[in-house]
């Protein structure tokens, strides 16, 4: 692996042995992003419905995915307390691209905070979320 491909799931903040799930790969997907991944947590990404908490989600999403809303809550299933959606979108010009306030409005509706942004890959960018902190420890609805 490269030092560019380890730097790409470096920024993500994954580490050894996470379990990472991925949602709404397709061919525009950059499969670098995913190697990297895998490469770093020393396990395979794992799909919908295989069971088990994970500790963070790939989700590829794009403007004609549908509602982005349901995607997130979908996303949320089966992650654990403190893990972390990275949403990957289309970078700005490109096809499927999502406007940053229409990630904000559905992250807020689906009960998650902003809390990073990266280029994640060469035509995706990356958003984590991430439920409150209130939430996450107990101290909040």
């Amino acid at each position: 692996m490269t030092t560019a491909e380890t730097s790409m799931a470096d920024q993500l903040g994954f580490t050894q042995g996470q379990t990472v799930r991925e949602i709404g790969h397709a061919q525009d997907s950059d499969a670098d992003l995913g190697h990297s991944v895998e490469e770093l947590t020393g396990k395979e990404l794992v799909g919908v419905g295989t069971g088990g908490v994970a500790d963070a989600v790939l989700m590829w999403w794009r403007d004609d995915d549908g509602d982005l809303v349901d995607g997130l809550l979908d996303a949320l299933t089966d992650l654990s307390e403190d893990g972390v959606v990275w949403l990957l979108t289309p970078r700005t010009g490109r096809v499927g691209h999502v406007e940053p306030s229409d990630i904000a409005e559905c992250a807020a509706t689906a009960g998650l905070v902003q809390t990073g942004s990266v280029r994640a890959a060469v035509d995706w960018q990356g958003t984590e979320l991430r439920t409150p902190k209130a939430r996450r420890s107990g101290r909040g609805a």
